[in-house]
């Protein structure tokens, strides 16, 4: 049976199988042991006792769940636990983890507390929906998709993750339907947001080259250094999508997809808080 003592002392392995460090796995450990305890204390009847004895081989078994999206059955026998037990422990963790690791929207950003914010979208592929297909294939990837917008600052951090949309909605109309960044922030964005500068003055974005009319040397130096700036927030999509229930093609209900990418993005800012 797999569990947090036999990995704790092997950091590399650890990493590998969790997509975390050691010392970012026991900071979520230590959030959620209040409600953790607390459901504990809670229940009426105790029942058979689990196999996952603490609350740290919990975590683990939700995290490498996270990071290589096996089924069920193949974690229990990981575990040595049935699949529907598998089911209900995840069941119950998810909610604990959102609620003390989640991005939490920061309504109150200004020139004085940060300069500048990197906007981006990414798109999940899931599998072809029985309803409403049209809505959900994009163009881009030829793939059903669900996407997501998040801001950074120039270091990388989250600072904000807009609801699920579908993959055929356009990153423009996205920003246009999520909260406004304050006026003083400067937003760094790619050319999927041409027109942007109509709703926030402070808006740069690259150069786009017009059909035969090539883009000018100084017009080639602002596209690079805005992309060296930009690369930051394509890297925080990188680590996200090493958990590969977002990199791969997502099989659960999609209504459970915004809660875990929040949980992952929590999870990832963690790096952030030492």
């Amino acid at each position: 049976m797999l569990s947090f003592v036999k990995l704790c002392n092997q950091n590399k392995k650890f990493s590998r199988l969790t997509g975390v460090k050691l010392e970012e796995f026991l900071e979520i450990v230590k959030k959620v042991r209040p409600l953790w305890e607390k459901f504990q204390k809670s229940k009426k009847v105790s029942g058979r006792s689990s196999k996952l004895k603490t609350l740290e081989d919990e975590v683990l078994m939700l995290l490498m769940y996270y990071r290589f999206y096996v089924s069920f059955q193949f974690l229990g026998l990981l575990f040595d636990l049935d699949e529907s037990n598998v089911c209900r422990h995840i069941k119950r963790l998810e909610p604990m983890l959102a609620s003390v690791i989640k991005i939490k929207k920061n309504r109150e950003l200004s020139q004085d507390c940060l300069e500048e914010i990197l906007i981006d979208a990414t798109e999940i592929q899931i599998q072809r929906p029985k309803k409403k297909q049209r809505e959900f294939y994009s163009g881009k990837k030829k793939k059903h998709t669900i996407k997501f917008e998040i801001q950074t600052d120039t270091s990388g951090k989250i600072l904000n993750i807009s609801k699920a949309y579908c993959g055929k909605t356009h990153d423009f109309k996205i920003r246009k339907t999520s909260e406004h960044v304050p006026k003083d922030v400067t937003i760094l964005a790619d050319s999927g947001y041409q027109g942007l500068q109509g709703l926030h003055p402070k808006t740069i974005l690259p150069h786009k080259r017009k059909r035969k009319c090539k883009l000018s040397a100084e017009q080639k130096t602002h596209n690079r250094a805005l992309s060296s700036k930009r690369v930051s927030v394509e890297h925080v999509f990188a680590h996200l999508k090493k958990f590969k229930i977002l990199g791969s093609t997502y099989r659960n209900f999609r209504k459970k997809l915004h809660l875990r990418f929040n949980i992952i993005s929590g999870i990832y800012n963690l790096r952030f808080e030492a």
